[in-house]
């Protein structure tokens, strides 16, 4: 179902965020992401001498290096483009991400490796969210067809959204000893309310 009929409005800002998942030739995986900011409106900029309509505000790169097991093996920003001419000094914070694995934690651990004043919040906000997702979509599907993780290994995958909620039909299709529901389903059927009694007749 599309969006509702939009009030009279006027364009701003856009925001373009494009990630990108390889299978390298030696095994590892790049996860690579690219944010841009763009105004519809030209503006002052003391460090840049004024931002143009259309212009990037923001143009920063990013690029995740894995292993199967979604641990970082290797990190590098860039900053192409930013607002005040300091923003690109930090990019080398991101080395810090070696060695964090992408999965549960894996937000606080970015935000305590490069949190406020040691990160930048644009690659930082990049990392936590659309590259990690990015990194699950391109190595999940790669490790089922090979086998990985085997009969008997939780999928991360479960509970972390509607659609694979563990007393769920996807759940119990894909990972029956996993399925936590008591009865036969349907995608039609609603997840389990438990924090109200059932209503009878």
């Amino acid at each position: 179902m599309p969006l509702s009929k939009a009030a009279p409005r006027k364009h701003i800002h856009t925001r373009e965020i494009k990630c990108l998942g390889f299978e390298r030739e030696d095994g590892l995986w790049d996860i690579e992401g690219r944010l841009t900011d763009i105004k519809t409106y030209t503006f002052e900029n003391h460090d840049r001498g004024g931002i143009a309509a259309g212009e990037p505000i923001h143009d920063m790169l990013i690029r995740l290096t894995l292993d199967g097991d979604m641990t970082v093996q290797a990190a590098e920003a860039s900053t192409e483009s930013s607002p005040f001419s300091m923003c690109g000094d930090v990019t080398q914070a991101f080395s810090k991400l070696v060695g964090l694995k992408v999965g549960p934690g894996w937000r606080k651990a970015v935000a305590q490796a490069m949190g406020g004043v040691h990160g930048c919040t644009h690659l930082r906000d990049l990392v936590m969210g659309p590259l990690a997702v990015t990194a699950f979509q391109t190595i999940f599907p790669a490790r089922k067809k090979r086998g990985n993780p085997g009969p008997g290994k939780k999928s991360p995958l479960i509970d972390t959204c509607y659609a694979f909620r563990s007393d769920g039909p996807v759940v119990q299709v894909r990972w029956p000893e996993f399925f936590t529901g008591d009865e036969e389903l349907t995608e039609e059927t609603p997840p389990k309310d438990t924090g109200g009694e059932k209503k009878t007749g």
